[in-house]
């Protein structure tokens, strides 16, 4: 098995969806409160709006903006938390967690299926469209960037929504360092926001890889397999055990390949080449509805769309597209 470069490492990872971020997070700034404060007040500096789980999209014209000012931004509805992204060349931004009140459920999603396709309204704002992240990546309705920025934003608000209330005493907790802490009056316990590591492989057995599908994916479509890292675990061992539990597949050298921020709600996936040993497929069914394994050719086929039982690969918005590539590509 060829190890890629670390350029070609590089690459891969930031032809990813949502991993375009090239802001200044000002890590050392953070809790500069008069510095945070004229930041907020300059009249270039833009606002992601989060509404439950959704982006906050102003429709105009045909056009779709998701960047408000914050005078904007509060004129949606009340804001519960304002959090520091960064900072380009050109200005800062932030983004703020609306309240849950301010959105209303018009529609229930439907069953299964990839993207969430509940309906919800912003009361008496027809320009505005809460939407889906997943939906605004696939569709392509904004620049790698922004797609970025807006992962940035809805991971982190995520995390506050969920984590208002202190982990070891249970009182409640308060927003410092620009949004990058929480911490605790009473206690004085400091908590951070988390990122949940995922492995995302391909065991590869020569001119094959396995793949699998889940119930919700889909029609027709197979992807990597993966799985939560654990505690106390390597990344390696990781990815061999996944492969044994969800395919009843043994895996020797593990090798990296790229990663990929997955704010759903945030998770870092890791992406692997995995020799495999073993070759006889076991699938568990209550991970996979299906596992097989799928020649080089087979995937070109996916991949230009034309594989002959019309079997599809991942959306290229997800890591697992861009492993399937970097296995296609590689030579020797």
């Amino acid at each position: 098995m060829v190890i890629m470069s670390e350029k070609t490492f590089h690459e891969r990872s930031a032809d990813t969806g949502y991993a375009v971020n090239t802001l200044d997070r000002l890590s050392n700034q953070r809790d500069d409160a008069d510095f945070i404060a004229d930041l907020q007040r300059q009249p270039q500096t833009r606002t992601v709006v989060i509404g439950r789980d959704r982006v906050i999209v102003r429709a105009s014209g045909g056009a779709r903006e998701a960047l408000f000012t914050p005078q904007e931004a509060a004129g949606i509805g009340q804001i519960r938390e304002v959090v520091l992204l960064g900072r380009s060349p050109e200005r800062a931004f932030f983004g703020a967690l609306l309240d849950d009140a301010a959105l209303v459920l018009q529609d229930q999603a439907d069953e299964g299926g990839m993207v969430d396709t509940r309906i919800l309204v912003v009361p008496g704002r027809e320009d505005l469209q809460p939407m889906d992240l997943r939906a605004i990546a696939t569709q392509g309705l904004f620049d790698a960037g922004t797609t970025g920025l807006l992962g940035e934003a809805k991971s982190l608000l995520y995390w506050h929504a969920r984590h208002r209330f202190c982990s070891v005493c249970g009182q409640s907790s308060e927003l410092s360092a620009a949004g990058w802490r929480r911490d605790c009056r009473s206690c004085k316990a400091m908590h951070f926001p988390r990122t949940d590591p995922v492995v995302i492989m391909l065991a590869v057995d020569g001119d094959r890889c396995l793949m699998g599908r889940q119930p919700r994916f889909n029609k027709g479509m197979y992807s990597a397999l993966a799985g939560f890292l654990e505690p106390g675990e390597t990344i390696e061992s990781a990815v061999r055990r996944e492969i044994l539990e969800e395919a009843g597949i043994e895996a020797g050298l593990v090798h990296y390949v790229a990663s990929q921020p997955w704010p759903f709600p945030s998770s870092l996936m890791i992406g692997c080449l995995a020799e495999a040993l073993t070759h006889e497929i076991v699938v568990d069914r209550t991970e996979l509805e299906d596992a097989r394994w799928f020649t080089r050719a087979e995937v070109v086929a996916m991949l230009e769309g034309r594989h002959p039982e019309g079997l599809l690969p991942p959306n290229p918005v997800a890591i697992a597209h861009h492993l399937l590539r970097a296995w296609v590509d590689r030579t020797g």
